[in-house]
């Protein structure tokens, strides 16, 4: 059986640790600049997978320690290229290094033993100069730490991209989505790739023919066949990636609507507005943050074109007094209705999803947000999309 990388470094003596999609290297000898022999840690972050870590995406390596010296006081000035740097919370790296061989300038390291080891090499005999004993082979073993992660495999898109401690910004205690009927299946799916630690999906109805025509993904025969209900379908679609995902088989209505009491945020994706106005009047009362979806489609002309919009409107404690002039809440069929037409598309149901989970990460200090808008429209045939109710100038006002 071939070893893994991980499980190489850890035979050749290394102390190595997987943690938060990074691989760590403890107690790596190096000199400071008072010619001391000091221990630091190099990280890497990883881009495979739990069984075969990949080949490494860049040659560039993490520390945490000070700015390393030769054995003499000089500073290996060709070692760094990034100062201190926060990769998750609690945990901040102090520089990154970059080095890499003329012999893998243009292939890079092969994989991430041959990566460890070389910048291991250009630091530890450095220290061996002055200690003999000073050495990152220790044959340390380290204790394994509790799996705390809400994913099934390692975010290694966050960590590639350096942008861990930012993603936790996302890590919410509890979310619900209310309605997988369209919208609220794309927003699931775009959730379940976030570090919320609990997912709640309420909804009554089964999984038909036609929701899998509007549904992320590919739904089998043999599944239709059995007619799951809509959460355990999404539910064991997206447990595959988040361990998070609870499913409610039942609709929210007045008997029941308190069962939203204490979740952090709420995504709103249902097609009645009876239904709309008492789940959003309930939340606005008890003060839960949630943002509504709704999306309007009508066919016209000869032989015929689609138009309309998509709308996601923000509500939060500070600021909910647009909700009854923005959202729907009257009729069931009628004009007022924003599923009159009964047309619903997979491509516009995404956009609306889209639309909605980026102005829940603005909300939680994800993305910049200049304007403030609690309501976005896309409009279809001029292709705008407008942002209003601005929360700096109307809760002044309110």
């Amino acid at each position: 059986m071939v070893k893994s990388d991980f499980e190489t470094l850890q035979e050749m003596g290394l102390e190595v640790e997987i943690r938060n999609g990074h691989l760590l290297v403890h107690s790596v000898p190096y000199v400071d600049a008072r010619r001391q022999v000091r221990r630091g840690i190099l990280l890497t972050a990883l881009t495979g997978n739990r069984e075969v870590l990949g080949r490494p995406g860049d040659h560039t390596i993490w520390f945490v320690g000070d700015l390393p010296h030769k054995q003499d006081g000089r500073p290996m000035t060709n070692l760094e290229i990034g100062g201190a740097h926060p990769l998750w919370e609690g945990f901040q790296v102090n520089r990154q290094f970059s080095n890499k061989p003329e012999a893998l300038a243009q292939t890079g390291f092969a994989d991430y033993v041959s990566k460890v080891l070389h910048y291991v090499s250009l630091l530890s005999p450095e220290a061996a100069a002055l200690d003999p004993a000073a050495t990152a082979f220790t044959g340390k073993v380290l204790a394994a730490e509790p799996e705390e992660s809400i994913f099934e495999y390692w975010d290694t898109a966050a960590s590639r991209a350096g942008i861990v401690a930012l993603s936790a910004k996302l890590a919410m205690p509890r979310v619900a989505i209310i309605g997988l009927g369209g919208t609220g299946g794309y927003v699931l799916d775009l959730l379940a790739k976030t570090p919320i630690r609990q997912i709640h999906l309420f909804d009554g109805d089964v999984f038909d023919q036609h929701n899998a025509f509007r549904a992320p993904g590919v739904a089998k025969l043999t599944e239709l066949a059995t007619r799951p209900q809509k959460v355990d379908y999404f539910a064991d679609r997206y447990s595959a990636m988040h361990r998070g995902i609870h499913r409610h088989d039942y609709p929210i209505t007045e008997e029941n609507v308190t069962d939203l009491v204490g979740f952090d945020f709420v995504f709103l994706c249902v097609d009645k507005p009876k239904v709309r106005k008492l789940i959003g009047e309930f939340l606005i009362a008890s003060q839960v943050p949630y943002i509504d979806t709704g999306m309007d489609l009508l066919l016209v002309g000869d032989p015929g074109e689609l138009i309309g919009s998509c709308r996601v409107t923000l509500c939060t404690p500070v600021k909910a007094s647009h909700f009854a002039r923005r959202a729907p809440l009257t009729g069931g069929g009628d004009a007022d209705d924003l599923y009159r037409s009964n047309i619903q598309l997979a491509d516009m149901n995404n956009l609306n999803a889209v639309l909605a989970v980026y102005k829940w990460k603005q909300y939680c200090g994800f993305y910049q947000d200049l304007r403030g808008a609690h309501n976005l429209t896309f409009s279809i045939n001029d292709q705008a999309l407008i942002g209003d109710e601005n929360a700096v100038e109307e809760v002044l006002a309110e």
